[in-house]
């Protein structure tokens, strides 16, 4: 089983590689099939193939030899692992539909905001969307938190940005009310704190290492996605850890 959820995984991966690569440039998601942004070559079904067509073909597109990007097979092989952990964590339930759904969303907006230093929202409305449903579906007695954690995941980046007069974007507001909307009131509170944890110490690093100085802007979508990650699978055991070594 936990086979089936790692291909599943991949397989959405490869559709997300689409979303990653298209929605940034406003082109739809659907039409023209897969294809060599270079040549424009039609991929074949074996091209297809999440992870092992990649290194079948050495990393080169089959007509014009054209690099392939690692990004490709990296966020194959990270939505499937991604996806065995929520299976892990939540089993063959509806929890697991939210997460994968959830998990989905965070892996398009990292890789975007990476590239374009910016979220599209083409990923974040209709995942907000569907997050409201589900919740008013089957967690009706938990939606005034659902919706009450979309406020302040949203609100609260909006306020810094507002006092910081920016530092972050419109993208991270959007992104975190989504979030909110997924995980409710405390674990959006444990995913924003740890967002800003993991990005203060990649800042250091990087930094350290002189890669970036004190002036450069970094993406934060990144961090966000890892905390929004690391709480929704283990929000829970972290803030009774946390409590057990105050009282």
């Amino acid at each position: 089983m936990l086979l089936f959820i790692f291909l599943l995984g991949t397989i959405i991966g490869s559709f997300l590689n689409v979303c990653i690569y298209r929605l940034p440039r406003g082109e739809s998601v659907i039409y023209p099939p897969s294809h060599c942004p270079i040549c424009g070559y039609r991929l074949r079904p074996l091209d297809l193939i999440p992870l092992l067509s990649f290194f079948a073909l050495r990393g080169r597109c089959r007509e014009c030899g054209a690099n392939i990007s690692v990004m490709y097979p990296l966020v194959e092989l990270l939505t499937g692992l991604m996806f065995v952990l929520a299976f892990v964590k939540f089993g063959l339930t509806l929890d697991f539909l939210t997460a994968i759904i959830l998990i989905s969303c965070l892996m398009i907006s990292t890789f975007t905001d990476l590239e374009h230093q910016m979220i599209p929202d083409k990923a974040i409305f209709p995942t907000l969307v569907a997050g409201l449903v589900l919740n008013i579906l089957f967690h009706m007695e938990n939606l005034i938190s659902f919706m009450l954690g979309s406020v302040l995941g949203g609100g609260i980046i909006l306020l810094i940005v507002i006092l910081s007069r920016g530092g972050m974007g419109g993208g991270d507001i959007k992104l975190f009310a989504a979030v909110g909307m997924f995980l409710g009131v405390r674990l959006t509170l444990l995913a924003m704190l740890l967002s800003f944890i993991f990005g203060s110490l990649a800042g250091l690093i990087l930094i350290m290492l002189k890669f970036k100085d004190m002036k450069d802007s970094m993406p934060f979508g990144p961090f966000i996605a890892l905390a929004s990650i690391v709480s929704l699978l283990s929000g829970d055991k972290l803030i009774s850890w946390y409590w057990a070594l105050l009282f």
